[in-house]
C-alpha cells in the first residue's frame, strides 16, 4: 500500500516523522508507532517527547510571545489566511493522510479538511475585529475602558478523531488573539499535526509561535507544562474523565481552562417528522466519521407512530454502507481507531442484545484484519443499559420508542452529558420548545450536522467549559483589562 502513488507530498507519512517541531526547527527522535487502522500495520514512527522537550517548547513559545503579541492584527490575519489557502491547495493530500492514520472514509476526511481550513479563514477575519468597551460609570465619576489582551502561552491538547479540525479550531483563535501555542496531538494520529506545522511555517508563522510535540506519557508531560508559570491557558478536547484530571492539574497554578468533553447526543423523532429527510439527517448525525464523534447521535428516541418505519429505513441505509479502508474511494464506513475501540463497541452491543435488544443489521464483530465494526441498528433497547449511558463512539444506532413530548425530553436529559441533541418535527414551534427543554449546549433542529466555524461549539454539565468557534472563540484566549479613566 505504501507504494501507492497517491501517498506522496503531504500525504506521505515519512514526511511527517522527522521529529518534534520546536522553535521553528525539527528535533529528531522516535518511539511512538503510528498504525493504519485498516490493516493494523505500522506506517511511521514519531518522537516521544519527555520533560526536557516540554521545557524546550515552553521556552520557544515564551521567546516568541512578545513579538507575536505585538504583531499587528492585520499581519496575524494575513498569516492565518495564507495557512487557510495552503490547506486548500493541499486538501487531497491532507485528506489521504487523515484517512491513512485515522481510518475515516475519504469523503469524511475531505469534509474534515475543508472544515478545518475554515477555522483559519474565520479567525483571520476575527483577528482585527476584537471589540472593546468605552462608557461612563452609572455614578458619572469616571469612564470605563475595557480592552482585551492575549492570555499568554496556551497548551492545546487534541484528540484522534478529527486530527486537523480540532487543531485548527484551537490554533486559529489562539494565534488571532496574539498567543503562542504548544500543540500536543493524540499519539494515534500525530502525522496530520506535523503536516499542519509544515504548512504553518510555509504560511509565515514565526519560529516558536506554534510548537508541536508528541508523547507516549501524556499525563506527566502535560503536568510538567502546566506547572510552568509562563503557561496561562489549557484548551483540551477529549474524554470527560481525562478532562476532570486536567482541571485538577490546572487548578494547582490557576490556569484558565477550555474543555470540550464527552457527549451522549439524543436524536428525537416526532410522528410528524419528514421521514426521508429525517433518515438522511440520521445517517449524517450517526455515521459521520463512522460514529467516532462527540456530537454523534448516541440514542435515537422515536415516537411510536413513526418508530417502525424509521427503524426499517435506517436499517436499509446502514446495511447498504460499504465498509473498508478509509482511503479506498468506495468506502463509506472505515475502521475504528484501535482494537480497544472495537472491544468497547462489541461489549456495549453484546450486553444490549443479551438483555433483549434486537440487531436489525450488523451486531456481530467481523473476523477480518483491521479494526472494523459493521454499521449496526439495535431496536427494542431496554432503558438503563450501558449503551445508553456511555458514548458508543462507533457505527451503532440504538433506537428507543417514546409516546409523549414530556417523556422524550426527560429521556434526552437523563445523562450527565450535555453537548448536543437533535430534534425532528414539521412543527417548528414544538421543535424549538423541545430544544429549549433539553439541557445541552447545541441543538440541531431538522438537521444532522451542526458544527460550523462561525458558531459557538461546546456543552453543558459534564460535557465541558467554554466555547470554541464563532465570535466567542477568540475571547477564550484573551483577558479583559479594565482601565478606570478620570476625565
Amino acid at each position: 500500500m505504501m507504494n501507492d502513488t497517491r501517498f506522496s507530498g503531504y500525504a506521505d507519512p515519512s514526511l511527517h516523522a522527522h521529529g518534534l517541531w520546536i522553535g521553528g526547527r525539527w528535533l529528531g527522535g522516535a518511539g511512538i508507532p503510528v498504525t493504519d487502522p485498516a490493516t493494523g500495520q505500522t506506517i511511521a514512527e514519531v518522537p516521544d517527547a519527555g520533560f526536557a522537550e516540554a521545557t524546550m517548547a515552553v521556552d520557544a513559545a515564551a521567546a516568541a510571545a512578545e513579538g507575536w503579541r505585538s504583531t499587528p492584527p492585520r499581519q496575524r490575519s494575513e498569516i492565518l489566511r495564507r495557512w487557510f489557502e495552503l490547506m486548500r491547495e493541499h486538501a487531497e493530500e491532507l485528506a489521504l493522510l487523515i484517512s491513512l492514520e485515522n481510518g475515516k472514509a475519504l469523503a469524511d476526511a475531505r469534509g474534515e479538511v475543508a472544515y478545518a481550513a475554515e477555522f483559519f479563514r474565520w479567525y483571520s477575519e476575527e483577528a482585527s475585529r476584537v471589540a472593546g468597551e468605552f462608557r461612563t460609570t452609572p455614578s458619572g465619576t469616571h469612564r470605563i475602558l475595557v480592552d482585551h489582551e492575549p492570555i499568554g502561552i496556551a497548551l492545546l491538547i487534541t484528540p484522534w478523531n478529527f486530527p486537523a479540525a480540532m487543531a485548527t479550531r484551537k490554533i486559529g483563535p489562539a494565534l488571532a488573539a496574539g498567543c503562542t501555542v504548544i500543540l500536543k496531538p493524540a499519539s494515534e494520529t500525530p502525522l496530520t499535526a506535523y503536516a499542519m506545522a509544515r504548512l504553518g511555517a510555509e504560511a509565515g508563522v514565526p519560529d516558536g509561535v506554534v510548537n508541536v510535540l508528541t508523547t507516549a506519557r501524556p499525563g506527566p508531560f502535560t503536568a510538567a507544562i502546566l506547572a510552568d508559570p509562563r503557561v496561562r491557558k489549557l484548551s483540551f478536547t477529549g474524554s470527560t474523565g481525562v478532562g476532570r484530571t486536567l482541571l485538577a492539574e490546572a487548578a494547582k497554578t490557576v490556569v484558565s481552562c477550555s474543555m470540550e468533553l464527552g457527549g451522549n447526543a439524543p436524536f428525537l423523532v416526532f410522528d410528524d417528522a419528514d421521514l426521508e429527510a429525517t433518515l438522511d439527517a440520521a445517517m449524517i448525525a450517526k455515521m459521520r466519521n463512522a460514529g467516532e464523534a462527540c456530537t454523534a447521535a448516541n440514542r435515537f428516541y422515536v415516537q411510536s407512530g413513526i418508530h417502525d418505519a424509521f427503524v426499517e429505513g435506517l436499517t436499509a441505509r446502514m446495511r447498504a454502507m460499504k465498509v473498508g479502508p478509509g482511503y479506498e474511494a468506495a468506502t463509506e464506513c472505515g475502521p475504528m481507531i484501535t482494537v480497544q475501540a472495537v472491544d468497547k463497541i462489541d461489549r456495549l452491543v453484546s450486553e444490549a442484545v443479551t438483555q433483549g435488544a434486537k440487531a436489525t443489521t450488523g451486531g456481530t464483530r467481523p473476523g477480518n484484519d483491521g479494526y472494523y465494526y459493521p454499521p449496526t441498528v439495535l431496536r427494542d433497547v431496554p432503558l438503563g443499559m450501558s449503551i445508553g449511558r456511555e458514548e458508543i463512539f462507533g457505527p451503532v444506532a440504538a433506537v428507543y420508542r417514546f409516546e409523549t413530548e414530556a417523556e422524550a425530553i426527560a429521556l434526552a436529559n437523563n445523562t450527565e452529558y450535555g453537548l448536543a441533541a437533535y430534534v425532528f418535527s414539521r412543527d417548528l414551534v414544538r421543535a424549538m420548545r423541545v430544544g429549549k427543554g433539553i439541557d445541552t449546549g447545541m441543538i440541531g433542529i431538522n438537521r444532522g450536522l451542526m458544527s460550523d466555524p462561525a458558531a459557538p461549539f461546546g456543552g453543558t454539565k459534564q460535557s465541558g467549559l467554554g466555547r470554541e468557534g464563532g465570535v466567542t472563540g477568540i475571547l477564550e484566549f484573551m483577558e479583559p483589562k479594565y482601565y478606570a479613566v478620570e476625565f
